[in-house]
């Protein structure tokens, strides 16, 4: 059986972040993700532009410069896989984290290829992995996606979005730009005030021209494989769609944390954790990263998330049991 000082689950930024604290401070730690490093960057849509400058997502001192103020998607993935190879950090990639059980000597970590030991654990999983989901009738229809990656398959299709935030708003507009008939369902009597500045008087343009269909104030109640019903003010009508991009949002894998002990408060989603350390109420099991704001998206980022990793490297450097 492996033992490290320090196993981190989750290879995204804020994972790696943490990995590059805890070795400063001489800790033998590793990185385990199911996917490769930044999995959930990998995921994003091909063309996608951060909302952040480069210098809010640099990590590890290493300067993430690029052309442009606001860097694309490749240009994430490239700076990462640096940051990890001039770090050195160790990282076993595809391989999935299933179980992690408190033990007297830290924390036994069984995965899908090894058993581990550890004396911490820091979980920065995010949540990207788990979209949010409307509970209605068609949700799990082959024509449905919650991850939208590249608009030119839908060329000359009818396409409904679901949504009315930032993802949402990309993805309508990359699928007009691709000839795609876009008809845009929303929850809300207005545009999101968290809607990126300057996409969306361009996305208004497009919905004052009929160019885009807008429908505020409207909730989806059931999903076909040719139709989209709404409600609006007690009225229902169909929209006609080939497809549907419900980007609706994520939220953390809640029975991953609650199977290893984490309290999570019910109406929040938020784990149980000290601000001043990320020590859940597990003791040696800390959280780094968006996990830590649960259901509410638009608090933590990799801006701030970034910084959990050496709040949780002086907490462990700090406990009188800490051997190196």
């Amino acid at each position: 059986m492996i033992q490290k000082d320090v196993i981190v689950v989750g290879g995204g930024p804020c994972g790696l972040s943490a990995a590059i604290e805890l070795q400063k401070q001489g800790l033998d730690i590793l990185v385990i993700e199911k996917g490769n490093i930044v999995n959930s960057i990998y995921q994003y849509p091909t063309h996608q532009t951060f909302f952040s400058s480069s210098i809010k997502l640099s990590i590890g001192d290493i300067p993430f410069i690029t052309a442009i103020d606001k860097p694309k998607r490749n240009d994430a993935l490239v700076y990462y896989r640096k940051v990890a190879e001039l770090k050195e950090i160790p990282i076993n990639s595809f391989e999935k984290v299933e179980d992690v059980t408190k033990v007297n000597t830290g924390f036994h970590i069984l995965t899908d290829k090894e058993e581990y030991l550890a004396k911490n654990v820091v979980i920065a999983t995010g949540y990207y992995d788990n979209p949010n989901h409307l509970g209605i009738e068609g949700e799990d229809l082959p024509n449905v996606f919650h991850y939208f990656e590249e608009a030119h398959p839908f060329f000359r299709k009818k396409v409904v979005v679901i949504g009315g935030k930032n993802s949402s708003i990309d993805t309508a507009l990359e699928l007009e730009r691709a000839g795609a008939l876009v008809s845009v369902v929303y929850r809300g009597s207005d545009y999101s005030p968290s809607v990126k500045p300057w996409i969306l008087p361009g996305f208004d343009s497009l919905v004052r021209r009929g160019e885009i269909a807008m429908h505020f104030d409207a909730d989806v109640v059931k999903i076909t494989d040719s139709s989209v019903t709404v409600e609006i003010a007690g009225e229902l009508f169909d929209i006609e769609n080939d497809y549907v991009f419900a980007m609706i949002g994520y939220h953390p894998d809640y029975a991953f944390l609650k199977k290893m002990g984490i309290t999570i408060d019910v109406e929040s989603g938020r784990p149980s954790f000290d601000e001043e350390t990320m020590e859940t109420n597990v003791e040696g099991l800390y959280i780094a990263g968006v996990i830590a704001a649960g259901n509410n998206a638009n608090e933590i980022f990799i801006e701030n998330g970034k910084f959990h990793g050496e709040i949780i490297a002086r907490a462990i450097e700090a406990k009188p049991n800490n051997v190196k």
